[in-house]
């Protein structure tokens, strides 16, 4: 994939009480290259409960395509395609949810856990381009 239609990509998961730190990280690791760096932020819920909020922002052409590299092995990719119109907002952003359970388990699948939010490069900066080049990456994807 020669060039990279989107200007950064942003991972967030969220650990919660009943779940190990380490793990969600690594869920999350599983769609990161090895050098990239997670910012760790704690909270609390509405019960008081401790929330740790795990996320990354990408911004590295090779490190948004190593993102890419993994949606691609989902076999969800058609879906995304399907769901397009859907999944850009007027800010031309794409975003996507992955399955936390799966990644952790070294899978790429859609579900619960992982937000996937891409900045799509277009200019100009309106949605219908935004569609136009989410959907080049998304057939780059397949062909992969």
């Amino acid at each position: 994939m020669p060039s990279v239609p989107f200007h950064y990509v942003d991972l967030r998961a969220f650990a919660y009480a009943t779940e190990h730190d380490r793990r969600v990280e690594d869920a999350m690791r599983h769609f990161l290259p090895p050098e990239a760096e997670i910012e760790r932020q704690e909270t609390t819920g509405h019960h008081g409960d401790r929330i740790l909020v795990l996320s990354t922002r990408l911004e590295n052409a090779d490190d948004v395509r190593h993102v890419l590299s993994r949606l691609a092995e989902s076999a969800d990719v058609d879906r995304l395609r399907t769901e397009l119109e859907d999944r850009i907002t007027d800010n031309c952003e794409f975003f996507v949810t992955l399955d936390k359970q799966a990644a952790f388990g070294g899978e790429t699948t859609l579900g619960d856990g992982i937000t996937l939010r891409a900045k799509v490069e277009a200019y100009p900066a309106k949605r219908e381009a935004a569609l136009e080049n989410a959907n080049e990456v998304l057939d780059r994807l397949e062909a992969a």
